[in-house]
């Protein structure tokens, strides 16, 4: 199965959904966004897969550091898409893509749901949460506890 992964090497969750992909044995297609950018119609494809809007696929933090005018009501989505061209970073992330659908992964994690083969368990998150038991199942996300 392809996998590929829209990524910032900058941000923890994508990190994490990649070290998750990787080790489950999946050479993925790594999309860095923040240097190729996004273009307007991979956006709308991408949202629309994923069954989300620009508002919900919009990053608030980035957002509201740098452009909070975005942020009040009003604002269209073809002008958050805009914006979101001109500044890659207000995608929030990762996106990931597989047969099994489009989802943002956040928290990481939600990758599980897309791959058809996950890493061997034990398996954490680099923060030391588990996410994977020994038996190779998935953890619930208030029984994982740190190992």
């Amino acid at each position: 199965m392809d996998v590929v992964i829209h990524h910032n090497a900058a941000c923890g969750s994508s990190r994490n959904a990649l070290a998750i992909i990787e080790a489950a044995g999946y050479c993925p297609i790594v999309i860095d966004y923040m240097s190729e950018g996004w273009t307007r119609p991979q956006l709308l494809g991408l949202f629309a897969a994923a069954g989300k809007t620009a508002r919900e696929m919009l990053r608030e933090r980035e957002t509201l550091a740098r452009y909070p005018h975005l942020l009040r009501d009003g604002v269209t989505e073809e002008e958050l898409i805009a914006a979101m061209v001109e500044d890659p970073v207000l995608v929030n992330r990762p996106i990931v893509c597989t047969a099994k659908g489009v989802r943002l992964c956040r928290p990481a994690e939600m990758v599980l749901d897309l791959l058809e083969s996950w890493p061997e368990g034990p398996f954490s998150k680099a923060n030391g949460t588990l996410l994977i038991d020994a038996e190779g199942n998935r953890v619930p996300p208030d029984g994982g506890g740190r190992k």
